[in-house]
């Protein structure tokens, strides 16, 4: 079969429903992809640890489009894969090539952009209710990992480069969170637009509160420790995908 065949052939759509446990889920795995990226990166060299999220990201992609259906512990897998690795991505271009935070949010800024607009050429729509083939699917997760490392080069500049804290900009990025909501409610038809404007910013908002549980008193942190802030997250993401696998509140009825 051709590859441009396979890309378009159609499949079920093996994402979740978007309901108030999507969000959750989502918010966790934002925090805890922040605090894991941080543990692997301050406990193993840099260089290893970036070589162990790309493969852990690869292998959860892997399984994700072999997959047939959407299954909750293999897209929750990979998404919390796509935050600990976008995470890194964001990091290494500041921490190991000395680019300024506003600088990388430009530039992933512009990479989701171009990521939009290809994705709409090509498809002529953007909602995660039309990920029925293997093209759109490879769309959503590039677009997926594009706003994890621009939440997270947004999340820093916030709290490091204009000085808010890490608490403060969580707070920040929640009242920003209210405005694709109060749209939604009052303009329904930008469904889409609200989407993924709240998507965005859900990484730096679960970010900024998980850094702040995680870092050290001297940068405004309450100083439980990355790894533990981790473990307790990874926990209890666990325990919500065993309930979405056992209610299956988040398949399409």
């Amino acid at each position: 079969m051709q590859l441009s065949k396979i890309l378009t052939s159609t499949h079920l759509r093996k994402v979740p429903q978007i309901t108030i446990y999507f969000w959750i889920i989502k918010l966790l795995t934002t925090a805890m992809g922040e605090t894991t990226s941080d543990f692997m990166v301050h406990q193993l060299n840099p260089v290893i640890a970036v070589g162990i999220g790309a493969l852990g990201l690869l292998i959860a992609l892997f399984l994700q489009f072999i997959v047939k259906k959407y299954i909750p512990f293999v897209y929750w897998f990979a998404a919390s894969m796509v935050a600990v690795f976008g995470t890194m991505a964001a990091d290494v271009l500041h921490i190991g090539f000395g680019i300024p935070y506003y600088i990388s949010s430009i530039f992933f800024s512009l990479v989701l952009i171009i990521t939009f607009v290809v994705w709409f050429s090509f498809e002529k729509t953007l909602s995660i209710h039309s990920i029925t083939t293997y093209r759109r699917e490879i769309f959503y997760w590039i677009t997926v990992l594009a706003t994890f490392a621009l939440g997270t080069a947004v999340g820093d500049m916030t709290a490091v480069t204009f000085g808010l804290g890490y608490l403060t900009s969580g707070i920040v990025f929640f009242v920003v969170i209210l405005i694709p909501l109060f749209i939604y409610i009052v303009w329904k038809n930008f469904s889409i637009f609200c989407f993924w404007f709240a998507y965005i910013i859900t990484r730096p908002l679960g970010a900024s509160f998980s850094d702040w549980m995680g870092k050290p008193q001297s940068l405004n942190g309450l100083n439980y420790g990355t790894g533990k802030v981790s473990i307790v997250l990874t926990i209890v993401i666990f325990l919500l995908v065993v309930f979405m696998t056992i209610t299956k509140k988040d398949v399409e009825a």
